[in-house]
């Protein structure tokens, strides 16, 4: 029992949650339709006056209705004003009429024969063009013949060129050969070679030894302590003054060394002198 009743209770406290719900929901339904009551009332007075003023439209339209439909009133009808032209001025606006379209014609036929002149001269110029073209081509052409022909004519210069160098190196080589001959002869006759050749071979020895000399000396000149190779031209590294209360002895720049500047490149030519001007005083 104390179970049911305890359901009873809980289904009836979500009655009356619902019917909390509802009341909350019709209280707003309430003061919208009292925020909406003096739109209404206005809307309410303007819907009287629109329809007395359709009911003034509808008796002022059966009003003109029995007035248009009566024959004997001669308020129904309205003039438009103005005149109609007599027919002299009828006649001669439709002379002036006649006399602009007469203008208009000739003038179109004018832009006709414009026209046909024109297309005449651009079927000429468009004639003209494909002959240009045609000619920039036989040039073109002809330019291009005479580049290869050149080009052919400078290979030809270069050929005749190696080949007179061909026939001078084989020449040398025949000379050589002939001198070989010559040597190995004397040579396998016990006698000496010709002078030439000995003076030709004591050169080659002195330059030999010349050169080992060199080599030597550079050598030892890389085996001193300190010593840099390098191939820039030397510099002084210290100067002689020419104090006469200083001994004639090398002094060292230190820091300040000279430089030796460059010298001056070809465009060189593209600057002017300057013209020293005389002081006045």
């Amino acid at each position: 029992l104390k179970l049911n009743g305890d359901i009873e209770i809980q289904v009836t406290d979500e009655k009356i949650k619902f019917l909390k719900l509802k009341v909350d929901e019709k209280k707003r339904e309430i003061e919208s339709l009292l925020k909406m009551l003096p739109v209404k009332k206005a809307l309410d007075s303007q819907l009287v006056m629109l329809q007395i003023q359709h009911s003034q439209c509808k008796d002022r339209i059966k009003e003109m209705e029995e007035i248009f439909a009566d024959p004997t009133n001669e308020s129904r009808k309205r003039d438009l004003g103005g005149k109609d032209p007599s027919p002299p001025e009828l006649l001669k606006k439709i002379e002036q009429l006649e006399i602009e379209l007469v203008q208009k014609e000739e003038k179109l036929l004018e832009t006709d024969l414009l026209y046909e002149h024109l297309s005449r001269l651009l079927s000429r110029a468009h004639a003209a063009a494909a002959d240009g073209k045609q000619d920039t081509l036989l040039i073109a052409k002809r330019k291009m013949i005479k580049v290869r022909t050149q080009k052919m004519m400078a290979l030809v210069a270069e050929l005749s060129m190696q080949q007179a160098l061909a026939i001078k190196l084989q020449q040398e080589v025949r000379d050589k050969e002939q001198l070989l001959m010559i040597v190995s002869s004397r040579i396998d006759q016990g006698l000496p070679p010709p002078e030439e050749i000995e003076n030709e071979c004591l050169k080659i020895l002195r330059n030999e030894k010349m050169q080992k000399e060199a080599r030597a000396a550079e050598e030892e000149q890389a085996a001193a302590p300190g010593y840099m190779r390098t191939t820039a031209e030397p510099r002084p590294t210290a100067y002689i003054p020419n104090d006469e209360h200083s001994l004639p002895l090398p002094r060292p720049y230190g820091a300040l060394a000279p430089f030796k500047p460059t010298e001056p490149g070809a465009n060189m030519r593209h600057f002017r002198k300057p013209v020293v001007k005389p002081i006045e005083v």
